[in-house]
């Protein structure tokens, strides 16, 4: 894909125009995120959230989920977003990111939706939002925009080990 610039910039293989994506979107704040379905194991209403101590800042806590100890993530503070009370509206999703099972705070899923894949960009280099390094593209919709989670960098190697002691 050529830019204004004049700067090629490749589009990811899963990007192509007959590619079709169903995708798990969900609200943080007035934005609109989606993750690869997947990727997503169930969404389950907020409960109660066990703090660890010395846990890494990013770690909410931990959660029982049917007899598995789940660490669960903030996205907000994740993403350096101003924090907000929870509403009957707020979930965890479990998703697998490498081969952990990770829970994440979201302000409220919306919906499951298919996407073809003409309509995915990858994210602007201009793009210089906290979450911008998390993305790998962003759905153009007719009266929206999605942008496409990398579940991969939304943790680092160093990151998950963290949350195998928090587990």
């Amino acid at each position: 894909m050529q830019s204004g610039d004049g700067v090629d910039r490749a589009v990811d293989a899963t990007t192509t125009a007959g590619d079709e994506r169903q995708l798990v979107v969900f609200q943080l704040g007035a934005e609109l995120y989606g993750v690869e379905i997947a990727r997503v194991h169930e969404i389950i209403r907020l409960q109660a959230i066990t703090r660890v101590p010395r846990a890494p800042a990013f770690v909410e806590g931990i959660i029982n989920l049917r007899g598995k100890v789940i660490p669960v993530v903030d996205l907000r503070h994740r993403f350096g977003l101003p924090a907000a009370e929870h509403t009957r509206a707020s979930r965890i999703v479990v998703v697998e990111i490498g081969d952990q099972v990770v829970g994440l705070i979201v302000d409220a899923v919306s919906e499951v939706l298919r996407i073809a894949g003409a309509t995915v960009e990858p994210p602007s280099p201009v793009v210089a939002g906290p979450e911008s390094e998390y993305l790998h593209g962003i759905a153009k919709l007719p009266e929206r925009l999605v942008m496409l989670l990398d579940l991969d960098r939304v943790l680092a190697r160093e990151e998950r080990r963290a949350l195998d002691v928090a587990a």
